[in-house]
Order: structure tokens, then sequence, then C-alpha cells
């Protein structure tokens, strides 16, 4: 099951995250999404645990918890929606 983990610290790697979680049940991925380009954290990330029961656990242990002084705002991951980013405007002529 995947989670999203808020609020990170910006000091918080994915070696933290993971202990954090392992506390739960068995981490299979802990990823702290990036800016591709200065390569600074972003402040959110997403743990995959193998079972619903050890997410669910995670979930209710560690939603409002502090981590590196923050607080963690964690929940079960929802699926990204199709199309990417908001629309743009439509063209046409302005006169």
């Amino acid at each position: 099951m995947k989670i999203y983990a808020g609020n990170l610290s910006y000091e918080t790697t994915e070696e933290d995250l993971r202990l954090a979680f392992e506390a739960f049940g068995k981490v299979e991925s802990a990823t702290i999404i990036k800016d591709k380009y200065s390569d600074r954290s972003k402040g959110f990330g997403f743990v995959e645990m193998p079972t619903a029961a050890e997410a669910q656990a995670a979930i209710e242990g560690l939603n409002g918890k502090d981590l590196k002084g923050r607080t963690l705002n964690v929940n079960e991951a929802r699926p990204r929606t199709e199309g990417g980013r908001g629309g743009g405007r439509g063209g046409g002529r302005r006169f």
C-alpha cells in the first residue's frame, strides 16, 4: 500500500522516513520527492508497505507526530489525476 507523507523537514532523508515507518512493519520503499533542478526536497514523499494492516497502523501512528521538528501529515496516497497540470487558456485571436 502506498502512503503519502507530507510536511517533511527539508533535512529529512529517505533513511529517516524508512526508520519512522519501520516501527509499524516492513517498508518496501521510502522516497522523498525532490525538485529536479535544485535537488532540494519538496517537503513530501511516499512510503510503500506490503500489507494494508501495517500501512494503516503507520498512518494512525505517525499522522500528527513530530519528525525532525515538523508535524507529519500521513495518509493513504491517492492516484494522480489524469491530465497532469491545470489547463492553459484557450487560443484564438484577440482584437
